[in-house]
């Protein structure tokens, strides 16, 4: 049988290199734009969350960045909680508003279908996060257009 040889790691021990970083830091001309849309569940998978960082990475980056929610993706601009609203029922249990709350306080601009939000989820627009914007059905596609025609940077969250 073979032996372990290799010491435990600690805590504290390091596993990558994470200083090391290949590429220029890229900001934003004056004027330029970002999108990130989201058409996944919140809590379905990590692409939510981590693409919220990358869309307050962009904002602070210089980009003048907007979050579109639709379909699926209103669930994750919902305000939540237990037992009351703003409660955290368990770590990370407010991610979500948390990080779209500091993008909106950054200056970002967020959006919500309305139909997604009523017609599939059973929400009305009191139960967005305050700053979230809802939008008819029929912008979600001009938004996009919108930052497409603008030369924007858009980033597409999806998973099936």
């Amino acid at each position: 049988m073979p032996a372990v040889t290799q010491p435990a790691h600690q805590k504290g021990d390091y596993f990558v290199d994470y200083e090391q970083k290949l590429f220029e830091d890229v900001k934003a001309e004056p004027g330029e734009k970002a999108l990130v849309t989201f058409h996944t569940v919140a809590f379905e998978g990590s692409i939510g969350f981590v693409n919220l960082l990358q869309a307050t990475r962009l904002k602070r980056k210089g980009f003048e960045t907007s979050i579109l929610l639709y379909g699926p993706g209103v669930t994750l601009g919902v305000q939540r909680g237990f037992p009351k609203i703003g409660d955290e029922a368990f770590p990370g249990h407010l991610n979500f508003n948390n990080q779209i709350e500091k993008f909106i306080a950054e200056g970002g601009k967020v959006y919500a279908c309305r139909f997604a939000l009523q017609a599939l989820y059973g929400h009305g627009e009191p139960s967005l996060i305050p700053g979230i914007q809802p939008i008819s059905p029929l912008d979600v596609l001009d938004l996009i257009l919108l930052h497409r025609r603008d030369n924007a940077f858009i980033l597409d969250t999806w998973t099936l």
